[in-house]
């Protein structure tokens, strides 16, 4: 998973950081509505944390951004304005839930886990394709019943293949899935190839079927249907 941490508390955001990295989720920040809008439509992320209170105006605004985007991340707005009106106006905007500061990290994890289930895995824990089974919360992947020993990116690039079935997929999409801001300083992306063919190499040794087309020039589509 990769969210986007919309904050201007530099403690809170360090925490928030350290925790998720650990749960292996890949966390981006921006700390003012600025650097917000300008990652915002320049990347995807499956969710953005976003505060309200911040240095350059009213979180709420940047809901309105991104609905206009192709593809939408669900929002989580975290806030110590906890009135009635700001969480009904946020909800309203299309925010997918609200979290009131102070909180638990492992809530927020609850929370975002929660709404990653219910948007891109239908509420299940479990995503299924063909003889592909990836059970998320023990990170295990099983092709005929048989377990595939994957790395953690290469369990990270096969969920996001199967999330994103039948979808042309640039390099540079995979690259800021799976490492974030760190793709930036990259000077080509020739360990997605190596990723992709150890991936391939894995379900193909457990009896399974190849579903991978490499698009020359772009990147991958992953689905039923190969040309």
């Amino acid at each position: 998973m990769k969210v986007l941490l919309i904050e201007d508390n530099r403690e809170l955001t360090q925490n928030i950081i350290q925790y998720l990295s650990h749960e292996g989720i890949i966390c981006e920040v921006a700390g003012n509505l600025f650097d917000a809008q300008d990652k915002i439509l320049s990347y995807e992320y499956d969710c953005v944390l976003l505060d309200l209170m911040l240095p350059d105006g009213n979180g709420l605004s940047m809901l309105e951004i991104i609905k206009k985007r192709e593809v939408r991340p669900n929002v989580l707005i975290i806030s110590a304005k906890d009135a009635l009106d700001d969480k009904i106006r946020g909800l309203d905007l299309g925010a997918d839930d609200y979290l009131p500061k102070p909180f638990h990290l492992s809530e927020l994890l609850a929370r975002l886990k929660a709404i990653y289930r219910r948007s891109k895995l239908g509420g299940s824990d479990e995503l299924r394709f063909n003889e592909i089974i990836v059970q998320l919360q023990n990170l295990q992947v099983h092709v005929h019943g048989k377990s595939l020993d994957l790395t953690k990116k290469e369990f990270d690039l096969l969920v996001f293949l199967i999330i994103n079935k039948n979808r042309v997929l640039g390099k540079n999409a995979i690259a800021q899935h799976l490492w974030g801001d760190y793709t930036d300083n990259l000077s080509s992306f020739d360990f997605i190839y190596q990723h992709i063919k150890n991936l391939r190499k894995k379900i193909s040794e457990a009896g399974g079927k190849d579903y991978l087309t490499t698009v020359y020039g772009i990147g991958y589509k992953f689905g039923d249907h190969q040309s």
